[in-house]
């Protein structure tokens, strides 16, 4: 890491997407703190702890399906065999029920199992005629029993740190006999834009001005997410000294600071000097990217700071692929999502090599691998919104392809409805 100045990171290497994403998550830090939530108030936010089953999982052996306990030393010889029935078990009953020699008793899904009795017959496989039970297959030990602590014994690890608490995760942890956990607490992210040019929407559109879409566009992504507290801070004009203050009060009260626009080393572009006058420790990072330039990423003070390109398209590409993992390890999340799916181009694209492109697509049909076929949507401009808005995902084109042809191989990250 360097100290800023207006040509931070010009002057040293370009860097891969990966590289760049690996040094804004190597200067990342998880938040400390923690609450405890009821489940219902705790889906999508991190665990701070492990959480271990205080009982097994299930808690005693139960059936599997409707159908006969039975003893398979009853089933002796050639079949079929007849038994006398001994009772009816439900689920929920509580009743301590045994089973004698030559005996089979009705049982439901979800019924504890009875002593002596080793495997359970599907209602299908016997017939109950003149007050007998008639088996005609011998079921294998254990069959169609759900055994005590087969799902997770008492004492396991039901989950490890860091994971999201997904509707999934919290039924298990309910089934462990939980009604609530400890999880990090949320990541304070304060967002701001910078330019005189911008404006809020639904208001008139002064000569040369053009609306601030960047702030809807972030302030959307980063409301999705159930492990951030939002903070817009609006739009800043290009003053120096508001400019400074804002980012200094952000930086002591934010766990993440997040700019748009007005990190390059225009004239009118104050946030670097700003920057360089709160002490900031940051890299202006040249990325092989396309779009994505500027980038500026490092620490304001306390907070992680990112500073996105003005264009929309190119900030929507840079938060996705470079801010939003380091933004997942501030949150202590330990686990990366993986929302890639394989595609083939449907379209002509000739184009210079050494950078990664994002191109947004579209596709209606697939093709013989039932892999989607692309439709390329704009013409790769960074300030346009419409292909992005009509977007079903993201194709990525990797830096050594210098030419894409109808039928080329493609990764597609899929965009959240």
């Amino acid at each position: 890491m360097i100290r800023l100045d207006c040509s931070a990171g010009k002057t040293g290497p370009t860097l891969t997407v990966d590289a760049a994403r690996l040094r804004a998550i190597a200067v990342a830090r998880p938040v400390a703190g923690e609450q405890r939530l009821a489940l219902d108030d705790a889906v999508g936010r991190v665990l701070s702890r492990a959480v271990f089953a205080a009982t097994d999982l299930p808690p005693f052996d139960n059936s599997a399906m409707d159908g006969y306990a039975l003893r398979r030393d009853d089933l002796a010889g050639a079949g079929p065999w007849t038994l006398a029935p001994a009772g009816r078990i439900a689920a929920g009953d509580g009743r301590a029920a045994a089973l004698g020699h030559g005996e089979v008793a009705r049982i439901f899904t979800g019924a504890p199992i009875p002593a002596g009795a080793d495997a359970v017959v599907m209602q299908e496989d016997a017939l109950r005629a003149g007050g007998r039970i008639t088996v005609s297959h011998r079921p294998a030990p254990g069959q169609n029993i759900r055994r005590r602590g087969e799902d997770i014994a008492a004492g396991a690890q039901a989950l490890a740190a860091g994971l999201a608490l997904t509707p999934q995760r919290l039924a298990l942890l309910a089934g462990c006999g939980l009604s609530a956990v400890l999880v990090r607490r949320r990541v304070r992210v304060a967002i701001l834009s910078t330019g005189n040019e911008l404006t809020e929407p639904g208001r008139p559109l002064a000569p040369g001005h053009i609306y601030n879409s960047n702030r809807v566009l972030l302030r959307s992504t980063l409301a999705r997410l159930p492990w951030v507290e939002l903070t817009d801070l609006g739009i800043v004009p290009d003053d120096r000294a508001i400019i400074r203050a804002t980012i200094r009060h952000a930086a002591g009260a934010q766990d993440v600071v997040i700019s748009s626009g007005g990190v390059s080393a225009g004239e009118e572009d104050h946030i670097l000097d700003a920057l360089r006058r709160e002490a900031a420790e940051l890299d202006v990072l040249k990325v092989a990217i396309r779009p994505g330039k500027p980038l500026t990423v490092g620490r304001l003070g306390q907070a992680l700071y990112f500073g996105l390109p003005g264009n929309p398209y190119a900030a929507a590409i840079t938060f996705a692929q470079i801010a939003q993992p380091a933004l997942r390890r501030v949150a202590g999340l330990t686990e990366e999502p993986d929302t890639w799916l394989p595609g083939v181009a449907g379209f002509t694209y000739l184009r210079k090599t050494g950078r990664h492109e994002y191109l947004p697509v579209r596709w209606d049909g697939r093709d013989a691998m039932g892999r989607p076929v692309l439709e390329r949507l704009g013409q790769g401009a960074s300030a346009s919104l419409s292909p992005l808005a009509l977007a079903m995902g993201i194709a990525v084109i990797p830096p050594e392809l210098s030419q894409v042809l109808p039928g080329v191989p493609l990764q597609v990250t899929c965009l959240a409805e």
